[in-house]
C-alpha cells in the first residue's frame, strides 16, 4: 500500500492532549470489502488487520485521525461485517456494528465497485433509516474505467457517493474533503491530561477471561466475549478512570503454542499482541485458576520481562474453585515455583465475570506502576549498596578480590542500574541476584523485573560517591 507507514503496531506516545465529544466516523459494510484497509489508509498506519478471509474484523477498532486541513482530530471506528447467513458470533459482531453505526455522526458505507451482493442490499436497505448521515463508498476502484460499472450503486439513492481505491490511495483526498465538509466539531473540547496515562496489556492463552475482564472495567462491551476460541482479534483499547487516575486498557488475542495456529488472521493476532508488549506498561497474565499454568504463559511472561514490563498474575475464575482453606496461598505458590525467578511478581485471585478481586486487581497495577517509574537518589543507593557489599563481601577472583566503585540507577520504566566494579566477568549469577533482592527488598522495587549491568571501572569509587 502506497504512503503508508507499514510497520506494525508501532509505539504510539501517549499524547498530552485528551479531546472528548470529537465526531465519530464508522466504516460498515459487509465481509471483505476493504473496510479495514480503508480504515489503515486514513490512519496513515496498519491498525486493524487486513487479511482476504471474511470475517476478520470482530470487535470495532477506534482511533483517533486529523485529516489534513482539520484543527481537532477525529474517532474513526471499524466494524464488524454484516453476514447474511449468521451463527451466534456472527450475530455478535453484527449487533456491534449496528450499535457504532446508530452512534456515529457519520458513516461510510463500503462496497465493492464490481460486485454488488445480497449483503450489500441487505446493508443498504437496513441504512436508509440513518439515510442523512450515510456516504456511499465504492472501493476496488482502481481505475476511471472501472467508475462507468460502479454507478449501479447509485440506484440506492443515497446523496452521497465517492469512488476510491483503498488500497492504491486513489480519490482518498477527495473523500477525506467530503469528510470534513459533513462534520461538526462543536462540542469537541480538549483536555490536558495532569501525567502519562498508565497502559496496562491483559494477556493470556485463549478462553480466559480477557474480554471479560476489559469490559468490566470500562463498565460496556466493548469486546464480544464468546466461547469460541480466538474471537478477539485486533488489539481493543478501552480507557479507564479509577479513584482519579488514568488508565488504558489493551485486550489482546489469546496465544496459542505455534503449532496450533494454522490460520493467517490468528498468526497476525498473536503478533499484534505481542507487538501490544511495546506499548505496555504493566501486563495482566490471566490463568484460569482450574487449569493453571500454560507454557504459552510462561513464553508470555519471558516476553513481558524481557521487555522490562510489570507483570502481574491474574488467578481468573477464582469464584468456581473449591473454598478449601489457603487454597490461594498453595495456588499462589504453586505459581511461583514454576516461574522461579518471578517469585517477585504479585498474585491476585479474581472474577472478571462478576467482579470480584477487581479493585485489588487495580490497586496492585498502580503499585507495580509506581515501582516501574520510581528513582533513587545515587547517594542513598551507593549508600545502601556499600551496607550489602560490606555484610556480604564481592567474591574474590583467581588473582584479585573484585572492587565495587559506585553504582547508578541508569533507566526507569524498565527499570535498570549498573555497577560500576572492577573485573565484572568474576561476579557470578548467584551475586547479581543477591544485588537484585537487595534493591528489591530495600529501595522500593518489590514486585518488577531489575535490569542489573556489571560495568568495568577503574575510577575510584570516592571520587565519585559525592552524592
Amino acid at each position: 500500500m502506497e504512503d503508508i507507514d507499514t510497520t506494525e503496531d508501532q509505539a504510539v506516545a501517549v499524547a498530552k492532549v485528551r479531546w472528548t465529544g470529537l465526531p465519530t466516523v464508522a466504516l460498515a459494510g459487509r465481509p471483505n470489502v476493504g473496510k479495514s484497509t480503508l480504515f489503515n489508509r486514513l490512519l496513515r498506519r496498519r491498525t486493524a488487520i487486513v487479511d482476504p478471509t471474511p470475517g476478520v474484523t470482530r470487535d470495532p477498532i477506534e482511533a483517533e485521525w486529523r485529516p489534513d486541513g482539520a484543527d481537532m482530530p477525529v474517532l474513526l471506528v471499524d466494524t464488524g461485517g454484516l453476514k447474511l447467513e449468521r451463527d451466534d458470533l456472527d450475530e455478535r459482531v453484527a449487533a456491534k456494528s449496528w450499535e457504532r453505526v446508530a452512534q456515529a455522526d457519520l458513516v461510510l458505507f463500503i462496497v465493492d465497485a464490481v460486485d454488488i451482493s445480497p449483503e450489500d442490499e441487505e446493508f443498504a436497505a437496513l441504512l436508509r433509516r440513518w439515510a442523512g448521515k450515510v456516504v456511499v463508498v465504492v472501493n476496488k476502484a482502481d481505475s476511471p474505467e472501472r467508475d462507468a460499472r460502479a454507478w449501479s450503486h447509485a440506484s440506492w439513492g443515497y446523496k452521497d457517493m465517492v469512488f476510491v481505491s483503498a488500497e492504491h490511495g486513489r480519490n482518498i483526498d477527495e473523500l477525506e474533503e467530503l469528510i470534513l465538509s459533513r462534520l461538526d466539531w462543536s462540542k469537541a473540547a480538549s483536555v490536558e491530561d495532569e501525567g502519562r496515562e498508565l497502559r496496562l496489556a491483559i494477556m493470556g492463552k485463549p478462553n480466559v477471561g480477557k474480554s471479560t475482564l476489559l469490559n468490566r472495567l470500562i463498565g460496556q462491551e466493548k469486546s464480544i466475549v464468546s466461547d469460541l476460541p480466538g474471537t478477539t482479534r485486533d488489539v481493543v483499547e478501552g480507557r479507564v478512570r479509577w479513584k482519579g487516575k488514568d488508565l488504558v486498557v489493551l485486550d489482546t488475542a489469546g496465544m496459542r503454542r505455534k503449532a496450533k495456529v494454522t490460520e493467517a488472521v490468528e498468526y497476525y493476532s498473536v503478533n499484534r499482541a505481542v507487538k501490544t508488549l511495546d506499548r505496555a506498561d504493566v501486563v495482566v497474565l490471566m490463568i484460569d485458576a482450574a487449569e493453571g499454568l500454560s507454557d504459552q504463559d510462561k513464553k508470555i511472561v519471558k516476553l513481558a520481562t524481557d521487555k522490562g514490563r510489570g507483570v502481574v498474575f491474574a488467578l481468573n475464575k477464582w469464584d468456581s474453585m473449591p473454598k478449601v482453606g489457603n487454597a490461594f496461598e498453595a495456588s499462589r505458590d504453586r505459581l511461583r515455583y514454576f516461574f522461579g525467578q518471578m517469585a517477585y511478581a504479585p498474585v491476585v485471585p479474581l472474577s472478571a465475570k462478576n467482579g470480584d478481586g477487581v479493585d485489588k486487581l487495580l490497586s496492585t497495577v498502580f503499585s507495580v506502576y509506581g515501582q516501574l517509574t520510581r528513582r533513587v537518589e545515587t547517594g542513598k543507593l551507593n549508600k545502601a549498596v556499600r551496607e550489602w557489599i560490606e555484610a556480604k563481601p564481592l567474591p574474590a577472583g583467581p588473582r584479585a578480590r573484585v572492587k565495587f566503585r559506585y553504582a547508578v540507577q541508569t533507566g526507569s520504566n524498565p527499570v535498570s542500574f549498573a555497577f560500576f566494579v572492577t573485573r565484572p566477568d568474576a561476579v557470578g549469577e548467584s551475586y547479581r541476584s543477591f544485588l537484585k533482592n537487595k534493591i528489591r527488598s530495600e529501595l522500593g522495587f518489590k514486585d518488577i523485573p531489575i535490569d542489573l549491568e556489571l560495568r568495568a571501572s577503574r575510577t575510584r569509587f570516592e571520587d565519585l560517591d559525592r552524592g
